[in-house]
């Protein structure tokens, strides 16, 4: 799952909302870090739609233009749990290979556990 896909579900999660709402919320959530542009953000929605992750909630009319909202389905939360316990997984392999590496250890096939 890439990152705007994984926040794109995580914008998802307190509310539907529509294209510009989901670009604002991956603005907040990543703290600008990550800049999703509308052109890229309906590819993400359209492949989240394809895997079942979303779906369409309702449509509205705001200034002559029509706005579709989307909600993340229990595919989606399901989907996003597990990228969440894999992310969880890595960081935390990364947290412990550095602490040992601070430590004056290094961690690799010849000097497994001994000193740098």
């Amino acid at each position: 799952m890439t990152e705007p896909m994984f926040l794109a579900l995580t914008a998802l999660l307190d509310e539907p909302r529509h294209g510009y709402g989901i670009v604002r919320e991956v603005d907040r959530l990543s703290e600008g870090t990550v800049q999703l542009k509308i052109g890229s953000l309906y590819g993400v929605l359209d492949r989240l739609t394809a895997d079942g992750l979303v779906e369409l909630d309702h449509e509205e009319a705001h200034s002559g233009r029509l706005r579709r909202y989307y909600r993340i389905t229990e595919q989606g939360e399901a989907a996003l749990t597990a990228e969440l316990a894999r992310l969880t997984g890595t960081l935390r392999l990364a947290a412990e290979r550095l602490g040992a590496r601070r430590r004056g250890f290094t961690i690799g096939p010849s000097t497994a556990g001994g000193p740098a």
